[in-house]
């Protein structure tokens, strides 16, 4: 069930409101006067376009994971961009298709992916780091220690 309704084609199982998505009205299957034509215009890259990532907030750190089945770490590019967003792009490539070849069924994606979240005030951006295991992509981005309200006590007079 989504937290979100699906207005303009775009779908999301939870309000994500430091996502820095982009709505594209050309963009197909968002026009809301045309109905979904994605069925029509969609290519083989939807599905890895529209990567899903989690984003967890520790009392260390800032968390994101993605599954990304069948991709090298050479093939993932992780940076940090306008001092506070980070930005995790990547590209699956198409199989190469021989003449003899028969496809019976093509499912699996492939293309160009793209993900961009404005880090809170909090993220130490120059200490990011990521690791791939498992085809599960892990950025940690470690939290600056809020300093403590100095408690001050007041005499009361009278």
């Amino acid at each position: 069930m989504s937290l979100v309704p699906r207005f303009f084609g775009r779908r999301s199982t939870v309000f994500d409101p430091f996502s820095l998505d982009l709505w594209d009205p050309l963009e197909s299957g968002n026009s809301p006067f045309f109905g979904d034509t994605a069925p029509l215009a969609r290519n083989d890259a939807t599905a890895i376009a529209n990567t899903q990532l989690d984003w967890k907030e520790t009392p260390d750190a800032h968390i994101f994971k993605a599954d990304l089945p069948g991709l090298k770490k050479e093939e993932v590019k992780i940076e940090v961009e306008d001092d506070r967003v980070l930005k995790i792009s990547g590209e699956r490539k198409k199989e190469e298709e021989k003449k003899t070849d028969k496809w019976h069924r093509i499912e699996r994606s492939h293309g160009k992916f793209l993900r961009r979240f404005r880090l809170p005030e909090n993220a130490k951006v120059d200490q990011v780091n990521a690791t791939m295991e498992n085809g599960v992509l892990t950025v940690t981005v470690p939290k600056q220690l809020q300093p403590k309200p100095e408690v001050r006590a007041i005499e009361i007079s009278g």
